[in-house]
């Protein structure tokens, strides 16, 4: 499995922006595809937007598209949320995830990660 950390959640206001990171190490970062998950309090994880391993293909929840942008750098092994228009909604707490794939199909569940990061909290503020 390889390791992940979370980085850059914090406490903006509704309409602002925050960029999250996930720095990724133990394993080859551009064999994994990744995904991003949120978990409001009291509920179950959801997905957000998740990343094909060579960044060709990209997929988003339909809460965040149009808002959300998913990046990769795979020579710096990290995954970025790129996190506009924030809404009061859109508070939760958000965990990368990653798991050995393909290029031709880019995992959207929970349960097809396995590996995961301790989260970082978002907070917006109306």
């Amino acid at each position: 499995q390889v390791q992940l950390v979370e980085s850059g959640g914090g406490l903006v206001q509704v309409g602002g922006s925050l960029r999250l990171s996930c720095a990724a190490s133990g394993r080859t970062f551009s064999d994994y595809n990744m995904g991003w998950f949120r978990q409001h309090p009291g509920k179950q994880r959801e997905f957000v937007a998740a990343i094909n391993r060579n960044g060709g293909t990209t997929y988003y929840a339909d809460s965040v598209k149009g808002r959300f942008t998913v990046s990769r750098d795979n020579a710096k092994n990290t995954v970025y949320l790129q996190m506009n228009s924030l809404k009061p909604e859109d508070t939760a707490v958000y965990y990368c995830a990653a798991v050995a794939g393909s290029y031709y199909y880019t995992q959207t569940r929970t349960y097809e990660y396995d590996s995961w990061g301790q989260g970082t909290q978002v907070a917006v503020s109306s």
